[in-house]
């Protein structure tokens, strides 16, 4: 069996838990925070988990992770 390659993009963005589960940054956290309230950003800071629906193919993306 030969090596698989790992996504780049992929490597950067996911981390897998113990369980298998994908955790994942949220989104719209970098730049142009000025007009988004604190309540939200302090949202976006926490990590959480992907969608079930995309979790199969992640996994394929990062498969030594």
């Amino acid at each position: 069996m030969p090596k698989l390659k790992t996504h780049s993009g992929a490597k950067k963005r996911f981390n897998l838990t113990k369980t298998g589960k994908v955790k994942r940054a949220h989104a719209f956290k970098s730049h142009i925070l000025t007009k988004k309230d604190t309540k939200r950003g302090r949202r976006l800071r926490s990590t959480t988990y992907a969608d079930v629906t995309n979790t199969d193919a992640i996994k394929k993306m990062i498969p030594y992770k």
